[in-house]
């Protein structure tokens, strides 16, 4: 994937993820208008709420892994604690963000994408420990079984190594031009219960 063809990918993850946000912010307004009616309790609407909670958490998690970022752009701690609490909340995943100071947005767009491959080897579930120490970060994830998909971590560190990645697995394909924008080298140690992701 060339330089021009991932800015224009991110442009459009960004552009999807925007367009997304107001349609469902107009569903979750609905459904808090038919539980101040009493409907709320009805099991379809619950099943309603919970759906566009997730989706919305996805969303978000979503707009920063794959939208834009530019160089002066940064986030707030709290509001990447508040995307991954969201994202996590009722699933088999939990995430430890440690750091607590503002980060350039593009180095927490490319936490999230080494989030997003650890969490494609956690299919049962597991934890994932980030933190950031001199600029330098690293994701440490542990479960009961990791499955590893040895081709798609190879091309973390190796891009021209990558082939045959599925829609699900663009993260793999990603991560390695965003590390090289901001000048860093990915890389990966795996076992058969856990991986530590640097950068």
């Amino acid at each position: 994937m060339s330089r021009a063809v991932a800015d224009v990918t991110a442009l459009l993850g960004s552009r999807i993820c925007h367009d997304l946000i107001s349609p469902l912010g107009a569903i979750s307004n609905g459904v808090e208008l038919l539980a101040m009616s009493g409907a709320g309790s009805m099991p379809e609407i619950d099943l309603i709420a919970q759906s566009v909670e997730h989706a919305n958490a996805r969303i978000g998690f979503f707009r920063v892994a794959f939208g834009a970022a530019t160089p002066d752009q940064t986030l707030g701690a709290s509001e990447v604690q508040h995307i991954l609490r969201e994202l996590t909340r009722g699933g088999r995943m939990q995430v430890d963000w440690t750091p607590t100071e503002d980060a350039p947005r593009a180095e927490v767009k490319l936490a999230f994408l080494a989030l997003n491959c650890l969490e494609s080897a956690m299919p049962r579930g597991g934890s994932v420990s980030v933190s950031r120490d001199a600029a330098r970060w690293r994701l440490t994830a542990t479960a009961d079984r990791m499955r590893i998909e040895p081709n798609l971590w190879e091309a973390l560190s190796r891009p021209a190594a990558s082939h045959g990645a599925t829609a699900a697995e663009v993260q793999f394909l990603l991560a390695p031009l965003v590390a090289a924008d901001l000048g860093r080298t990915l890389t990966a140690e795996l076992s058969e219960t856990g991986a530590t992701v640097r950068f």
